[in-house]
């Protein structure tokens, strides 16, 4: 019924949740949600990742380095390459540009970009993109390196940047934002992406959707987001969660 395209199951607050991984997840599954994508945001802790995706059959995992964890292990292609043949990853990422942040190194977040689009090139994997306040250089760099498949994840710009990541092939991925009373013009871009071509994510344990804004954030909760944008089309929210989980298991071949 739904998948959580984007989740962090290995960072998960526990104490703030009052309940272990078992218990997360089993309050997702309570609610209809069917699948998982663990994002790996660096290779200290790709091994936590795979091993929540390895004891858990309806869990998978993504392998990359977030493009503000600049102090980690620098993701060289062959590397990526090698640790993406495990047979739970699914994508390479989290990986992409953040200026949001850290304005003083876009060379170095832009090298390691390249890296892993070449190395998602090589393996037939999708990219999993983190992108804020970099569009330009975001899409030229997609450009130029021939990228043609993975999502941008936890959308934040404006519809010209989704217009654009759409004509590369890409896919869009909304959080718990878009449930934010003053996202007004995300809201607008969640009722122009096409059906075919729009996931949902919790982004957890971060990012927490109406009513539960400002608390932990858990996989459970992406049936709000769901909600929120099932109501912003106006169709059936079962109609938007069979949709977005379709798209999942067409673009990542799982779930």
């Amino acid at each position: 019924m739904f998948i959580d395209s984007h989740c962090h199951l290995d960072r998960l607050d526990f104490a703030a949740l009052g309940t272990d991984l078992e218990g997360a997840l089993q309050a997702a599954r309570g609610r209809g949600v069917q699948h998982f994508l663990c994002i790996g945001v660096d290779l200290e802790s790709l091994p936590d990742v795979l091993a929540v995706a390895e004891a858990h059959g309806d869990v998978s995992a993504s392998v990359g380095v977030h493009p503000l964890h600049l102090e980690s292990l620098e993701p060289e292609i062959e590397k990526l390459v090698e640790l993406a043949a495990h047979p739970k990853v699914v994508a390479i990422g989290e990986t992409g540009l953040d200026y949001h942040y850290d304005k003083e190194s876009p060379a170095d977040q832009q090298r390691r970009f390249r890296k892993h689009i070449e190395a998602a090139r090589r393996t037939n994997k999708p990219l999993v993109i983190h992108t804020r306040e970099a569009r330009a250089d975001t899409i030229a760099i997609l450009k130029e390196e021939g990228a043609t498949a993975g999502v941008l994840h936890c959308f934040t710009e404006d519809w010209a940047m989704a217009k654009a990541a759409l004509d590369l092939g890409f896919y869009i991925s909304f959080s718990g934002i878009v449930s934010f009373a003053n996202a007004k013009e995300l809201r607008e871009v969640a009722t122009k992406v096409p059906l075919d071509r729009m996931l949902i994510e919790t982004d957890s344990p971060w990012l927490a959707p109406v009513p539960y804004r400002g608390k932990t954030n858990q996989p459970a909760y992406v049936v709000e987001v769901a909600k929120t944008i099932a109501g912003l089309r106006g169709m059936d929210i079962e109609a938007l969660g069979a949709a977005t989980s379709e798209n999942f298991r067409r673009l990542f071949g799982v779930g």
